[in-house]
């Protein structure tokens, strides 16, 4: 993997690879100051970590609700993986995509309610994936009108490919970095197993929905985009942290009111409702990705702004607009992190208020200089 002049300096510590023996870890501590520091987390983080297991994996008439019959999966007898990692690796390892899910939940579940330690553990080389959908590049993705599938259930389809891909996402940090917990903290864990839940429901409405329209997941081909993000920052937890919550899930906060609108004009405003309530739930996910970035980085003694920057750089990470500002200051992301225009005004501000205080300097020079020679020339007494 090339790497930018220099890059292989930035971020040695928090560094795994698959392919070699874990490294050392030894966390710089030094202290620094940067305005991205100061970036206001989202307010609703700490009741989104207190709150209880969500049980809603339907989607009802009137929006979320429970399963009227509730089942306990098989894994509840002594074969059932004995931490949340383990856990998360069986996840990994699964295909279909609703038992997935199911697992998913399951795992968060009994994280939360047995105590279950946290445990270590190595992730599959890649998720198990079921056959369909047939994954293609970008390119190959027919247009809505070559797809055979309606718009709505058109854009429903790649939104439940998104959130498929989005729990795997979650437990492959997880699991990845587990041999990091001590550094990292059990909290990072328990956040991104949360995450993990949160797209398990995701997926559940978008499958439901799908099957209410006459389809379902798998009946158009999808591409590979998120995992390859996922898989090429393996080797680096502030990588990760950057690529995946802080660009691709943000990109979620950028086109759900978009895609809202287009279902809404479609005149299906069951999907819009829950298209429009995963966009509301994804701030949390972005959220989560800032609050530990900036965490990394304070362990790492790295300004975040400029390493946020550098890592899209070093791990050819694109990241491009329209952005949602609203979504995004809500989430918590400093705009200078993302958004060049900002980033230019940022500067010239500050160029502006140095020459600023470079006059106010001069100006109190000089007259602090006429104010001594006016008593040393005043008259005699």
């Amino acid at each position: 993997m090339q790497r930018v002049k220099g890059g292989s300096m930035l971020y040695p510590a928090l560094r795994c690879s698959v392919c070699s023996p874990l490294p050392r870890l030894s966390l710089k501590t030094n202290s620094f100051s940067s305005s991205s520091l100061q970036c206001s987390p989202w307010s609703g983080l700490e009741a989104w970590r207190e709150s209880p297991i969500n049980e809603d994996p339907i989607w009802g008439p009137n929006g979320p609700q429970p399963l009227q019959l509730h089942s306990q999966s098989s894994t509840s007898d002594s074969s059932s993986p004995s931490s949340l990692v383990e856990f998360g690796a069986l996840v990994l390892s699964t295909s279909d995509p609703l038992t997935k899910s199911k697992l998913s939940h399951l795992a968060f579940s009994k994280w939360k309610m047995d105590n279950l330690p946290l445990g270590v553990s190595q992730p599959p080389s890649r998720p198990a994936r079921p056959p369909k959908p047939l994954l293609v590049s970008t390119k190959e993705i027919p247009p809505p009108k070559d797809s055979r599938l309606p718009l709505n259930a058109y854009m429903l389809h790649n939104l439940a490919h998104v959130e498929l891909n989005a729990i795997d996402l979650a437990w492959d940090t997880v699991v990845r970095f587990s041999p990091f917990s001590e550094i990292l903290g059990e909290g990072f864990f328990v956040d991104f197993a949360r995450v993990a839940d949160d797209e398990s429901r995701h997926f559940s409405w978008c499958s439901q929905r799908l099957a209410e329209l006459g389809y379902k997941y798998g009946d158009m081909p999808a591409h590979n985009v998120l995992w390859r993000e996922c898989e090429k920052t393996s080797d680096n937890v502030a990588a990760r942290l950057a690529a995946i919550p802080l660009v691709q899930e943000a990109r979620g906060l950028d086109a759900g009111p978009r895609l809202v609108q287009r279902l809404i004009g479609f005149g299906d405003l069951r999907t819009s409702n829950i298209v429009a309530r995963i966009a509301e739930e994804e701030v949390a996910h972005v959220a989560v990705g800032v609050h530990w970035f900036v965490d990394v980085c304070q362990k790492l003694g790295c300004a975040p702004c400029s390493t946020f920057k550098d890592l899209l750089k070093e791990y050819n990470v694109e990241l491009k607009g329209p952005f949602n500002y609203t979504a995004r200051d809500v989430a918590g992301i400093p705009r200078d992190w993302y958004d060049v225009s900002e980033t230019s005004s940022s500067a010239k501000k500050q160029e502006k208020n140095e020459q600023l205080s470079r006059v106010h300097n001069r100006l109190a020079s000089i007259i602090s200089m006429e104010s001594k020679n006016s008593s040393l020339n005043g008259p005699p007494e």
